[in-house]
């Protein structure tokens, strides 16, 4: 087997409803995976508090949209703007939205305007958006904040670290690793606290601990981050 892993790209598990460790925000992980064609949610938290990977992981079902802050205003628009009789996502997730310029807010308005018309008729779909405070702390113009709260509104909260060690040892579980706690309290004390790019690591760490045909050790971890082999140029 190859060592060259090439970690600093080694791409992080696609965000999913299914592997978003909800921690304390269990209500919210329910409200995604229960939201419906004509029902809004809005969430809302620090930075690192898995709001983009709720969003994320809605827009990646059948269906579904996913729409960035900086994204041009006209793809907004086109949404908010469709012919009637065109066929819509069934569930758009707009993230970021205290980054939105005057343009954008702009077209996100028009499209709550249009998700609220089309609620409760066949054409309804469902709004998903995400910004880093609650809704009338946002700084945007005044009636899109008072649409920010029309529909369910969830504060999120940032793992703690013993839910990230307690999502770090189920994911080493399923892929029958026998991981000491000194290698999590390791990874978790001495890389990137992101939940995403401690489960890369984790990845990284099965993968090269194969190709040495070594158990996984605190002493095999340090190797295979100081390996140059598993570095990019």
């Amino acid at each position: 087997m190859s060592r060259q892993l090439l970690l600093d790209v080694l791409p992080a598990p696609a965000p999913t409803l299914g592997n978003y460790i909800a921690g304390p925000n269990g209500a919210a992980l329910a409200a995604a995976r229960s939201l419906k064609t004509g029902q809004a949610l809005y969430l809302w938290g620090p930075a690192g508090c898995g709001r983009s990977h709720l969003l994320r992981g809605l827009a990646d079902q059948p269906g579904g949209a996913y729409l960035q802050a900086d994204q041009d205003a006209r793809d907004f628009l086109a949404l908010a703007q469709a012919d009637p009789q065109a066929e819509l996502p069934t569930l758009v997730a707009v993230d970021d939205v205290h980054r939105m310029d005057e343009a954008r807010q702009s077209a996100l308005f028009a499209l709550y305007n249009r998700w609220r018309e089309s609620a409760a008729t066949g054409r309804a779909f469902a709004l998903a958006v995400a910004g880093d405070r609650a809704p009338l702390s946002m700084p945007l113009r005044e009636d899109l904040r008072t649409r920010l709260g029309w529909g369910l509104v969830f504060r999120l909260d940032p793992l703690s670290d013993a839910d990230k060690l307690a999502a770090l040892s189920a994911q080493a579980a399923e892929r029958g690793l026998q991981l000491a706690p000194e290698v999590l309290n390791w990874m978790l004390t001495h890389h990137e606290r992101d939940i995403r790019k401690l489960s890369a690591l984790l990845d990284a760490l099965d993968r090269y601990s194969l190709a040495q045909r070594r158990a996984i050790t605190l002493p095999l971890l340090r190797a295979m981050l100081a390996d140059p082999e598993t570095q990019t140029p």
